[in-house]
This record gives C-alpha cells, structure tokens and sequence, in this order.
C-alpha cells in the first residue's frame, strides 16, 4: 500500500514542488491584492473631487444684496446688481461669471474683460478687486448692466411694465435667478427694483 523510501535523495522532490505551487499563489494573491487597493484609491481620490465639485455647484453662487435701476425717458438703461457670495461658499471670481438675459430674446453677458458686446461691469464697494472673498456687509460687490447696449433688448432699456429674467453663473456652475421688472410709472432717476 505504501511504497518506502529507499533513497535520501527522492525526499524532497515532493516537499519543493509544492512550495513553488505555494510561492506562485502568495504573489498571485499580492499582485491582485495591490491592483485592489490602486483601484480603490483611485475610486476615493475620484469621489472626493466629485464631491467638491458638486458642494461647490450648491454653495459658491452670489447673493442679491439691492437692485437698482437708472431710469430716463420712461425706461430703464442701466441695472446696477449689489452682491455678496452665499454663506458657505468659496471665494468667486467676477470675472468668470456668466450672466443669462431673457427678455423680448435671449443674451449671454461675459464681463468686459471677455466680451466689448453683450458685457458687464463690476465695481468692488471697498476698492478690493473683483474676487469676492467674504461673505458679509464688508466685502460687496456691484454688478452693472447697460441695458441699451443689449442685443436681447428691444429699444433703450426696459420700458415701464416690462420684466427681465437673468441668471448670475459663477465658474463652478452655481446659479443665482431673479426677475427684474420695471415699474409702471418712470420719471427718471434711481429706481429700486
């Protein structure tokens, strides 16, 4: 039934085939084991980034602080935007903020410094550039608009009655909407909206 061992040299045969069988296994299961946790650090590093990304889509948009009109000749030329960044959201670059018009058409505003057509204007309160850092009364910004010179606009401005739409876009996609509509009666001046 059993076979002895006659020899001291057929001994080990057996013993060192089955390490290599072994040793094989154990490399196997470390590459498997690293390619597991790469990929596993790249899932995290990836969902950190998406979520950054998508908290910034929700918080880093501008606040409304006061809207007021410039009215003459019984419509409004210019819309002057005082704003601050929302609570909780990062610093916002004026610059790279789009703004959305619809009226009797559509617009798409880019600050002066990317488009001299369909443009905006911004105008620090306390001379600090034009990044919104702060997200209190010191740290206000105005945006400005010439509503004549908008390809979106019929006429002069905004006529007495007519309302305008807009979305304010920062970089990171976060949105801010209003509705502006001019009063029924203008007599020139400033004119709260």
């Amino acid at each position: 039934m059993f076979e002895s061992i006659t020899s001291d040299n057929d001994r080990g045969q057996v013993g060192i085939g089955t390490l290599i069988v072994f040793i094989a296994m154990v490399l196997v299961a470390a590459i498997a084991a690293g390619v597991l946790i790469n990929t596993a650090g790249f899932l995290q590093t990836q969902s950190e980034a998406t979520g950054e990304e998508s908290t910034q889509q929700v918080t880093d948009r501008l606040q409304i602080v006061d809207i007021v009109g410039t009215a003459g000749n019984s419509a409004i030329t210019q819309v002057d935007m005082t704003t601050t960044k929302s609570p909780g959201s990062g610093d916002i670059d004026l610059t790279e903020v789009t703004i959305e018009l619809v009226a009797t058409d559509a617009a798409t505003l880019e600050h002066s410094t990317h488009n001299p057509t369909d443009e905006f204007t911004t105008t620090s309160v306390d001379g600090s550039g034009n990044i919104v850092t702060d997200d209190d009364a010191e740290d206000l910004h105005t945006i400005s608009i010439d509503l004549g010179s908008i390809s979106a606009i019929d006429g002069d401005g905004l006529s007495e009655g007519d309302s305008l739409e807009m979305r304010i876009i920062t970089a990171s996609g976060a949105s801010t909407s209003i509705e502006i509509r001019a009063p029924d009666s203008l007599s020139g001046g400033a004119v709260s909206l």
